[in-house]
């Protein structure tokens, strides 16, 4: 799953507007952090901010110098990773979504873009910024 979305991925450049395949990174949780999806990120040139679980660090400390090199990632971009984590939590709050009741993507994608709707304008009531007579 995780190379058919990153071949599904498209990043818009702001200033082009044109499209690219090849994000500059990719942040994931432990979860992900399988030799084959980092193989596959080396491959095609991505930065891998993917920590190591546990029982690999342990397995590759085990086997000695054959167990390679400790997997090096980008601490801080990690540390930025909890905002999608928050979103994706904040989405899920909704048991629609929650429990995929919608069986369509497209029925599916539509609730996501109507909770976001719904979460930016919550979050714009409370802002600062906002200008109150």
């Amino acid at each position: 799953m995780f190379e058919n979305l990153l071949g599904a991925l498209r990043v818009k450049n702001p200033a082009t507007g044109a499209t690219r395949k090849r994000p500059v990174r990719a942040m994931a949780d432990k979860a992900y952090s399988s030799r084959g999806n980092r193989k596959y990120l080396r491959e095609r040139g991505i930065q891998c901010v993917i920590p190591e679980k546990d029982d690999q660090k342990a397995n590759r400390k085990r086997k000695g110098s054959a167990g390679g090199r400790p997997v090096t990632y980008y601490k801080e971009a990690y540390k930025r990773r909890n905002v999608v984590e928050r979103s994706f939590n904040a989405l899920n709050q909704w048991r629609g979504m929650a429990t995929r009741y919608g069986k369509l993507a497209l029925t599916y994608r539509s609730a996501v873009v109507l909770h976001a709707v719904v979460i930016w304008s919550a979050t714009l009531e409370k802002s600062p910024l906002r200008d109150t007579p």
